[in-house]
Order: C-alpha cells, then structure tokens, then sequence
C-alpha cells in the first residue's frame, strides 16, 4: 500500500511537468506569431494648413482715440425783444443755408418802417422847397433885390433839409434791418437741435436763445499725437498731405476719410501731447459732435515687408511665435519680432525669412518637433 501511493505521487509530478513545459511552449509559439502578424505602425503626422511668408510693401500707420467737433456751432438768439410768432422748420431738422427757421411777430417794426418811409417822403418835399427857393433866392440877389442875409438864410435852409432828408434815409434803413430781424435764419447748412422757445414765448434782445445749429458736413476730429510722433507727422507734412481714415466703435473697417489739417504750435507740459486736427467728409451726416472714434494716419511706407497672418501667431513665456514647416515636416518654433499691421497680417521684422511655410492652423494640436502635413490654405 505504501509503495502504490509514492508511485502515484511521482506519475502526477511527471504529468505536471508535462503541461508546464506545454504550456510554456504554446504561448512561445502564439508571441512569435503575434509578433510577425503586427510589426510597430508609422508615426501619425497631423494635417496643417500653411501659407507662405508675403513680401510687399505696406504702409505704416499711427493710431489714436480721438473726438468728433463740430467746424461751427451756434445758439440762435433773438437781435431784437418781440414774441416768437411761428417755428417754421421741426426740431432736428436738417437745413440749408438761408432757411427760414423762425419767425418774431413783425407789427410794431413794420409800422416804425412806414412810420419812417412817411417822415422821408416829408421832408423829400421840405427839400425840393428849399432848393426851388434857394435857387430864386440865388436870381433875386444877382439881380440886387435880395438882401445877403435872407440869401444865406435859404441856403441855410437847403443844407438843414439835406441833412434831415440824410437821418430819415438812416431811419429807413434802420427800420429794414430791425424788420428783417424778426425772421431768423440758418446762417449755414446744419442741423437744428431741440426748441428751447415755444411759439408765444417773449423774447427779450440777446438772452433768449430759441435753438442750436450745428454744422454736420465737412466735420472736425481731434486727437492727441504724443511729442515722439511730432517727428513722423511732420516729416509725412512735409511731402504732402497726410491721408486719415475715421473707424467708429468697434468696427475694423474704416467709415470715412479725410486729411490732416491742424498741428497746434505748443506741447502740452502736463500730458506731452498736442492737439491736431482732422477734417472728415460727413456727406450722410451720421457722425455728430462728441462722438468718440479711432483715427489712423498714413506716414510712410516700408518696403520688403515679411507678412504672417496674425492667426498663425502664438504666444508664450517667452513671447510670440510661429510654427514653420521645418525638415522632414517637423514643425519648427520660431520667436519673432512684430512690426505694423496691414489688414489680416501682421509684419514679422526678425525670426522667418522670405519663402518659409508657416503653419496657420491647427496650432493647440502640435509642438516643436511634432510630425506635420503640410495642406494649402
């Protein structure tokens, strides 16, 4: 009994053995298969757009925060005391030079002009008297039958109706004038603002204002040059005008253009600005004054200019950058030095040359050295 149980522990070990080397040769021969059914798969390399380094010329520009100002604005104001009789033209209304705005009841000067017209006519009479008789006077005295000083008297007489026909002349015109008072007029082309004198208002000579009248078209914009761009301004003054467009608030394309037509003479000490001037063409008169707008003026053009989109741009610690398609397409991190915009792109004054390919997309999903495949943009 006890040497059947040792032989049968021994035929269970062998048995065991067996498998284990089965086993160990089995999964040797599955790994090498495995192995020769799936070799290592290429590196992936991601899809970019590119674009070629542009080259040109482009001008440079100097931008400012500037103001819109009206070239005249006035309060409409009574010259002569009387009681608004009618307002011809609505509030903000658009008007020309010479529209009859408003009207001063006319009664009392109407009557002093024909009050004055009827004293001329008088002594217009008094005067051809005193002419007729001066002349007779003057035949009476050749012939002796006048005496001196009754002559000298009628000639007194004559210069008197001269002189009172001259003060009733006066008082005409006086009257005119005080008559063509009670109608007010646009002095020049504008927009009215809001009525400040309802129709039965008395008005009383220069302290009664009945509107405001701004001038729309041509328009002022004014800005603040800093002192260290006098020096470009100037020198861009000096071979002709100077071109400025107007962008409004948040807007990237510019609405309006004009020129520069105003440098002041004097620094400002406590800002180390000075005041200029832009006269803008406002033909649809949307701008009005004390509108804020940018400004951006032309001084000079650079020549040979290398060109990246401003998407291709990124940025870091260390500054900006770009990806340019490198050897073997591997993206190649440059830093560059930015220039002046010109619309989309943005000029890169050192860090790619002429002819690099750079990558403008895509750029959140690459690195230095990460594979890449170059797509047209």
């Amino acid at each position: 009994m006890h040497k059947w149980k040792i032989g049968l522990g021994t035929g269970v070990a062998v048995v065991a053995a067996a498998a284990i080397v089965f086993a160990y040769q089995r999964g040797s021969h599955l790994l090498s298969e495995s192995a020769g059914a799936s070799p290592n798969p290429a590196a992936f390399a991601m899809p970019v757009p590119v674009t070629k380094v542009v080259q040109k010329t482009i001008p440079i520009y100097l931008d400012y925060s500037a103001r819109t100002e009206a070239i005249r604005q006035i309060s409409l104001q009574a010259k002569i005391a009387g009681y608004v009789q009618k307002q011809h033209v609505a509030d903000g209304a658009d008007v020309k030079k010479d529209d009859l705005l408003y009207t001063i009841d006319p009664r009392d000067f109407q009557a002093a002009l024909d009050s004055a017209k009827a004293q001329l006519e008088r002594n217009k009479a008094a005067l051809d008297y005193a002419r007729g008789n001066l002349e007779r006077g003057a035949s009476l005295a050749s012939s002796g039958y006048l005496d001196k000083n009754t002559f000298e008297q009628r000639n007194s007489a004559l210069r008197q109706a001269q002189a009172a026909l001259a003060i009733d002349e006066a008082a005409v015109r006086t009257g005119e004038i005080n008559l063509s008072y009670t109608e007010i007029r646009a002095p020049f082309p504008g927009r009215l603002g809001r009525n400040q004198a309802s129709t039965g208002a008395l008005l009383t000579t220069g302290n009664s204002t009945l509107n405001t009248l701004v001038q729309l078209d041509p328009i002022y914009i004014t800005f603040n040059p800093s002192e260290t761009d006098i020096a470009a301004i100037e020198g861009a003054r000096s071979k002709g005008k100077i071109e400025v467009q107007v962008f409004l608030s948040g807007e990237t394309k510019p609405r309006y253009s004009g020129e520069l037509t105003f440098l002041d003479n004097t620094v400002d000490r406590s800002t180390g600005t000075i005041v200029a001037r832009a006269t803008i063409a406002n033909t649809d008169m949307t701008l009005l004054p004390g509108q804020y707008v940018r400004i951006r003026l032309a001084v000079r053009e650079q020549p040979n200019a290398l060109l990246v989109p401003h998407v291709a741009l990124g940025s870091s610690q260390l500054g900006k950058y770009v990806y340019v398609v490198g050897k073997d397409n591997k993206a190649d991190m440059r830093l560059v030095s930015l220039g002046p915009s010109d619309g989309d792109l943005i000029s890169v004054e050192k860090g790619v040359a002429a002819g690099d390919q750079i990558i403008s997309g895509n750029l959140q999903k690459i690195g230095p050295g990460s594979l890449v495949q170059p797509l047209p943009h």
